[in-house]
């Protein structure tokens, strides 16, 4: 906390500095002024919490300095210390919002009573003060919010209550139900995407204030954050003399920005705001994008059929399961030929797109078993550095999808053909001793007998029947060592029935009859 005593005799200002506890109220910077100019410029420099002064002084005395202090609207608390008991000081420093009086010579008490009211009132009114600073920045961060919600709640609520009305009438000035009204909607998606680096809170606050900086000047409208949909701002206009150039500004004060020209979609007039609203959407999620116009009206809805990705499913799950890359590409290719020449491509149709892909997707992870996945690639920006639609960029999101979803189930499928391989060969480790045909396994199995030969030998370089007798062999080794075992045993051990049929086996595999190789090892 800071001081400041201003007075033209140095004796009086010695005396302040001795006689006042200033550490007990935690002031450590003391400034001294001889007069009211002097004292001015510290003041503004300083900005002391507490002003000690002086009634008469040269130049600019006590009476001009407190009116200063009045009309400067400083929450400084000014004290009088005059030698004048004089009813014209005072009646000036009551008016003018002087803490205190006090007479000259300076009683230490007086002072340091005066001094400790000054200090507890200034705390007191400096937490006030910073309350309702805070109060008022909650106010301002709340408020917007306030009014998103509430429009918002307009534009998909049938009519608009009388307490509703008040509160708008209140606040903007206008008898909303009466009026006709039209809304523009306008996507931030692109903005963002484009000039706000995915930082969409950003983006809906740059352009509302830009909006409702030009709406404001002559009350024609509001621009709110539609809190029912994630990515829609809305402008509700109730004076439409000057909707056009409103559109026109607020376009150009966007790309002026960030270089963006988004497509603005305005609807038809009506007094209910829900209808104004739908009428926007229905021209916003219908409109041609390839046209690549700045704004869009309802004229500009032409009546088409969508192009289902379903009705292509069969041939794009062939596709597929050959696992080509090539082959997915030229059935897309095929699709997009048709969705630019025969339909019209809006909105609505890529959502009927996305739907129906998300569809097709599933349920091709579902046929091959696959349960658990990481979130999937989601192709979503179709826009240009400017903000306009491309239908390059569509057809490039749209392909990665598929090509991702080809690498998933690709693997998918030599997973499980991996898998279904290292099952039989567990099953053939723990049953090398019984009678094993391919018929069985492949029943077992629930595989046809030439796809596991084909595949077992592909996995472990050998026929299903030559990997059994090499299991055997190697087992029939391990039990020749133990001399108490009789040939016949360990053939019947190993699962051979007949004791010459063993021996014939065991030396084209070893090289050596079977009690060669037990004499072979001691």
């Amino acid at each position: 906390m800071k001081a400041i005593i201003i007075d033209d005799e140095k004796h009086v200002r010695e005396g302040l500095l001795l006689l006042a506890e200033w550490d007990k109220h935690g002031i450590h910077t003391i400034l001294e002024a001889e007069d009211g100019d002097e004292a001015i410029e510290l003041i503004k420099k300083h900005r002391p919490e507490i002003i000690f002064t002086d009634m008469r002084m040269p130049k600019r005395d006590g009476i001009s300095l407190l009116k200063w202090l009045h009309a400067s609207e400083l929450t400084s608390k000014t004290i009088v210390v005059s030698g004048y008991d004089d009813f014209e000081y005072m009646r000036n420093a009551i008016h003018y919002k002087s803490f205190d009086y006090i007479l000259k010579p300076i009683e230490p008490d007086v002072l340091n009573e005066t001094l400790d009211k000054a200090v507890k009132e200034w705390d007191e009114q400096a937490r006030s003060r910073k309350s309702q600073v805070e109060e008022s920045r909650v106010m301002n961060e709340v408020k917007p919010l306030y009014w998103d919600r509430f429009f918002s709640t307009l534009c998909s609520k049938e009519g608009i209550t009388k307490e509703m009305a008040e509160k708008v009438e209140k606040e903007f000035g206008v008898s909303i139900e009466k009026l006709h009204k039209t809304v523009a909607l306008l996507p931030i998606k692109p903005i963002v995407m484009k000039s706000f680096q995915g930082d969409r809170d950003l983006a809906f606050f740059t352009i509302i204030n830009i909006c409702n900086e030009l709406l404001r000047k002559q009350n024609d409208g509001v621009c709110f954050r539609n809190s029912n949909k994630e990515e829609e701002l809305v402008i509700l206009f109730w004076n439409h003399k000057h909707v056009t150039y409103l559109l026109e500004e607020i376009h150009s004060l966007i790309y002026q920005y960030g270089r963006v020209s988004p497509v603005m979609a305005l609807g038809k007039k009506s007094r209910k705001v829900k209808e104004a609203y739908e009428s926007a959407l229905e021209v916003y999620s219908r409109h041609p994008l390839l046209a690549q116009k700045k704004f869009v009206t309802h004229q500009d809805v032409l009546a088409g059929s969508h192009l289902h990705l379903l009705d292509h499913s069969n041939e794009l799950k062939w596709a597929i399961r050959s696992g080509s890359r090539e082959q997915v590409q030229s059935q897309l290719e095929g699709i997009f030929s048709k969705l630019e020449n025969s339909h019209i491509l809006t909105l609505e149709q890529i959502q009927v797109w996305e739907d129906q892909f998300e569809i097709l997707r599933n349920n091709w992870l579902k046929e091959y078993e696959i349960r658990s996945q990481e979130a999937f690639y989601r192709g979503r920006d179709y826009w240009r550095e400017d903000g306009s639609f491309s239908f390059r960029k569509f057809k490039e999101e749209k392909t990665k999808e598929f090509i991702e979803l080809i690498q998933t189930l690709t693997q998918a499928k030599y997973q499980k053909e991996k898998n279904n391989m290292q099952y039989i060969e567990e099953y053939l480790q723990q049953h090398y001793q019984e009678d094993i045909n391919l018929q069985d396994i492949a029943d077992r199995f629930y595989l046809s007998r030439e796809y596991i030969s084909r595949k077992f030998k592909q996995d472990y370089g050998a026929t299903i029947t030559d990997y059994v007798t090499n299991i055997r062999m190697e087992k029939a080794k391990k039990l020749l060592e133990n001399p108490y075992l009789k040939i016949y045993e360990v053939a019947y051990g190993v699962g051979y029935g007949n004791e010459k049929y063993f021996s014939k086996v065991f030396k084209k595999h070893a090289g050596l009859t079977p009690n060669e190789y037990r004499h072979a090892q001691t």
